[in-house]
């Protein structure tokens, strides 16, 4: 599988780049988006990182245009901006992920492996967690068989943490990937939510498979 990494800063470009092939991927570059337009309709690319603010074509345009011709492919957008609203686009517009510059090349390595790890996980549909079972299909979580019911929030919460077993998640991260944006009191909300989902699970399960570290966030252990 080969990756696009789009960038127009050329020392970051050329980072990325050299950090994802030491660890074993192939990698194509573009450093704006007609060079990456080009690309993408002469090779097939999984995932595809790609900064907003680019030369020619922007990353706004070019990923509705990937999102027009292919719908599964995963994007990470880049982008220097802090807005809600410019990552509200990029979401909305179909990107699976986004990174506020300036990052650490670990954590994009991690979304990365995350992003294909979940593609693999929706084709084989089902995860083993324990004694759990979630059904990425029908969103139904069992014990031994035994359906947990949980709410619509409890289930999207669940999922993205169990989609990214190993990494911390924090509270900011699951309001843009479970809730919508006229959340007033994000942490509120995802400590109300996070309190009854991992109680539910412990009764069901007898443990707590969902940690919370102060300053980092939530996270379900690899096994």
């Amino acid at each position: 599988m080969r990756l696009l990494i789009v960038e127009d800063e050329k020392e970051l470009l050329e980072s990325i780049a050299e950090g994802l092939r030491l660890s074993g991927y192939a990698v194509d570059t573009a450093a704006d988006g007609a060079e990456a337009e080009d690309l993408f309709w002469s090779e097939t690319y999984d995932p595809i990182v790609l900064d907003i603010n680019l030369p020619k074509i922007d990353g706004f345009t070019l990923l509705k245009e990937i999102r027009e011709e292919d719908k599964q492919v995963n994007v990470i957008m880049l982008t220097a901006r802090t807005q809600v609203a410019d990552r509200v686009k990029g979401l909305d517009l179909g990107a699976n992920d986004y990174l506020i510059k300036p990052f650490h090349f670990d954590e994009l390595e991690a979304r990365i492996r995350s992003l294909l790890r979940r593609k693999q996980v929706v084709e084989d549909k089902i995860i083993h967690y324990k004694n759990l079972s979630f059904d990425t299909g029908t969103k139904i979580l069992t014990v031994d068989g035994d359906v947990i019911k949980l709410t619509a929030k409890e289930l999207g919460i669940f999922e993205y943490l169990i989609l990214n077993q190993g990494r911390y998640i924090s509270a900011e991260e699951l309001m843009e990937h479970v809730w919508d944006m006229n959340v007033s009191d994000v942490s509120n909300a995802v400590r109300v939510h996070m309190s009854a989902l991992r109680r539910k699970i412990k009764e069901a399960l007898g443990e707590n498979i969902i940690r919370n570290e102060i300053g980092r966030g939530y996270v379900i252990d690899r096994e």
